[in-house]
């Protein structure tokens, strides 16, 4: 069994902010306005949501600012707390003009990214809560930043009707980050020392991971021994969709090819890699 590389995407930060900046500044008044896939947010307040996401992180993590919210006993109750934080902020900075909404992600996006640059991509940190409770390597959480800014600008994208991001040096990171869901999407699956379930990711950026059953865990691989009990296929657009719970199980499912264990091949489609 082999495990897959990091995924290193320090530097990808400023060509993101780089095309996500020429993006916006080519929109019309009616464009920015438009409704996105965010439930009651347009193409603004999903660019307010990213510059949201700058400030809080730039003032948490490198200038040790935070607000601490009340004891969080579960999931539901982070993924509320933080619905309802993001919400705030947009409903408060729609009233920030287009213009200076521009100027400030710039700012931000060169800051978070200098920042970033400072920190040591091999130390453990914080966990990523999509991939389990355990401290994660700090590649990893700059990775979850990442992805969060390209699914956010591909929100755009859609919304407006502009080509997505797709190219592989942008978007196979993403999937390579989100894959990274897989063994805690399984968490609670027993099953025979061995057993693998292979997702293939077909067309642009794609790839073909599995997920292996080692003592009382699971692991990704790149590389598993043996037939897998299981196996899924489906195209990078249903991946990036269904990842963000932004393709429904069932819809997904019906674009797949599924073989091997059906309880399993299930699993997969359960698979989330944001957290709100």
């Amino acid at each position: 069994m082999r495990q897959p590389e990091p995924v290193l995407t320090l530097d990808l930060f400023p060509e993101e902010r780089s095309r996500f900046l020429e993006l916006l500044a080519g929109l019309s008044d009616d464009e920015w306005e438009r409704p996105t896939v965010c439930e009651g947010w347009s193409v603004k307040d999903v660019a307010l949501h990213v510059l949201g996401g700058d400030i809080a992180n730039i003032s948490r993590r490198r200038d040790g600012h935070s607000v601490s919210p009340a004891e969080l006993e579960s999931w539901d109750d982070l993924v509320a707390f933080l619905n309802g934080w993001n919400e705030q902020w947009v409903e408060v900075a729609r009233r920030t003009s287009s213009r200076l909404l521009l100027d400030l992600l710039r700012l931000t996006g060169e800051q978070l990214h200098q920042y970033f640059a400072t920190l040591d991509m091999f130390a453990l940190g914080a966990p990523v809560s999509w991939a389990g409770p355990e401290p994660a390597p700090v590649w990893l959480d700059v990775a979850r930043e990442y992805t969060e800014r390209w699914l956010h600008q591909q929100h755009v994208r859609d919304a407006v009707g502009r080509p997505g991001l797709t190219d592989g040096r942008f978007f196979a990171p993403v999937l390579e980050t989100f894959v990274r869901a897989l063994p805690y999407t399984f968490r609670d699956v027993d099953a025979p020392n061995g057993t693998s379930v292979r997702l293939t990711v077909s067309g642009n950026a794609g790839g073909e991971w599995s997920v292996v059953r080692q003592g009382d865990r699971w692991l990704l691989a790149i590389e598993a021994a043996g037939a897998p009990a299981a196996s899924v296929s489906f195209d990078y657009d249903t991946a990036w969709r269904l990842f963000t719970k932004g393709l429904a199980k069932d819809e997904a499912q019906e674009r797949a090819h599924l073989t091997g264990d059906p309880a399993l091949t299930s699993i997969v489609f359960d698979t989330v890699s944001i957290i709100a």
